[in-house]
This record gives structure tokens, C-alpha cells and sequence, in this order.
């Protein structure tokens, strides 16, 4: 089980990266959604992601080592991330991220977010 998770992480992590290099090329993602959708995903990694990740523009992460959204795609592909929170579970292998359970929709939102402020 722990194997499996830690390999859920890494998973995240490469989803994340490569999401951001496909972004950074100029293509026109599938899973780019509505003003609407873009506002539920803003909301719900302002409420659970924000006390330690920057999830705007040019905010500064609370905690030193949560990377700021903004930057995922330096580190993580985005056309991943979908795959990798298919079951509604997003986490981490950091040690203070707490484990997040999402619904299919709360997911298409909060990666159309994260994938709105890659640049």
C-alpha cells in the first residue's frame, strides 16, 4: 500500500510536469475549461491548497517547501495530472501535505485552474 502511494505521488509530480511543458508549447489542452469551472477550481485550492501553496499569479507559498501552482508546469506535465487524480485522491509525498479527496468534477476544475496560471 505504502509502495502504491508513493508511486501515486510520483505520478502526480510527473503529470504535473509535463502538463506545464505541454501548456508552455502553445497547444489548446482538451481539459481547458469554463470561466465557471476556472472559478470552482480557484475556490477549492484557495480553501485547501492555499495554506501552503501560492495558487494565484504572484502570491509567495506560506510554507517554504510547497511549490507555488503557478510553477507546476516547471516540474510537472499537466496532460498527467488528470490520469493521476482519477480516483479523487490528491496527496503528495511531502510529509505535511494532508491527503485530499476530490469528486470527478472538483478534479476537472482544480487542474483547469492549476492549468490557467502556467506560462
Amino acid at each position: 500500500m505504502m509502495a502504491l502511494r508513493k508511486t501515486s505521488m510520483l505520478a502526480v509530480a510527473v503529470v504535473l510536469s509535463a502538463s506545464a511543458f505541454y501548456l508552455a508549447s502553445g497547444a489548446n489542452p482538451a481539459w481547458a475549461q469554463s470561466g465557471d469551472e476556472l472559478k470552482a477550481g480557484q475556490e477549492l485550492v484557495e480553501v485547501n491548497c492555499g495554506k501552503c501553496h501560492a495558487v494565484g499569479a504572484a502570491d509567495a507559498s506560506p510554507h517554504q517547501a510547497a511549490p507555488p501552482f503557478r510553477k507546476l508546469s516547471d516540474s510537472f506535465p499537466m496532460d498527467a495530472l488528470e490520469e493521476a487524480f482519477s480516483d479523487g485522491r490528491i496527496y503528495s509525498g511531502h510529509p505535511d501535505m494532508p491527503e485530499f479527496i476530490a469528486t470527478p468534477e472538483q478534479v476537472d476544475a482544480i487542474i483547469a485552474y492549476i492549468a490557467s496560471l502556467q506560462g
